[in-house]
């Protein structure tokens, strides 16, 4: 009786680990099929694309266009001008030099100026009551000669006036989100990028990278057994 139950226990056994591996290699098997389906599929999308190009390329050689300016004529005007932004802004920032304080300061200001624009309506107004001249006489289109007499409305050194201008509370909230904002910018500022709060499943930066690749291809596959591990429900 005892080979009998041994005998049947080795054949359940052997049935068992037949299975996991037919399930192993068919769960292998599934998944290459979907990766090379992805493939696949990708390279017809860029056939397809491809194939599009080059008969539309044949088609306005025929026709006698040009070519770069029919390939334009696809972009919108809203998309060229994206376009024309972001070549200038990579040309800003295509800076090969050393840096120092002062050129750093020198940017900063630039900076500011384009963000703090002067109110000129309110400008020429003040410099009205300074003159004591009546509402309107100045404006952006007055001539040079009104715009000249306006040279005394800028004080002497020995002058003894000061701190009367009072800025207005729209200026001041302006003012006040700049520098919050500037605030802001400088805290959450840091070259290297702060790393999401979750569970450290690594050693060292190496062996981060490789534990993602390897969470890549078979996290959908293992997620079931790390949370049964995690509950202590894993036979």
């Amino acid at each position: 009786m005892s080979n009998d139950r041994e005998n049947k226990l080795q054949e359940l056994r052997q049935r068992m680990q037949k299975s996991s591996t037919d399930n192993r290699a068919a769960v292998h098997d599934e998944h290459n099929t979907s990766k090379n389906q992805v493939r696949v599929a990708h390279k017809l999308e860029k056939k397809e694309k491809l194939a599009d190009a080059i008969q539309e390329k044949k088609r306005v050689v025929e026709e006698g266009e040009d070519v770069e300016r029919s390939k334009n004529m696809d972009y919108s005007i809203e998309d060229n001008e994206n376009w024309e932004k972001k070549l200038k802004q990579k040309a800003r920032n295509a800076r090969f030099e050393f840096d120092d304080a002062e050129q750093v300061s020198q940017r900063r200001y630039k900076k500011d100026l384009a963000y703090i624009k002067p109110n000129m309506a309110t400008y020429n107004k003040q410099k009205e009551q300074a003159l004591g001249l009546p509402p309107g006489t100045i404006t952006d289109d007055s001539s040079n000669a009104d715009k000249s007499s306006t040279v005394d409305l800028y004080r002497e050194a020995d002058s003894l006036i000061y701190a009367d201008h009072k800025p207005t509370d729209e200026d001041l909230d302006k003012l006040t989100n700049k520098v919050n904002d500037d605030i802001h910018r400088r805290k959450n500022f840091s070259r290297k990028r702060p790393e999401k709060e979750e569970d450290k499943t690594y050693i060292n930066d190496r062996n981060k990278v490789f534990n993602n690749k390897i969470n890549r291809y078979f996290n959908q596959y293992t997620k079931e057994i790390r949370e049964s591990f995690e509950r202590g429900t894993a036979l």
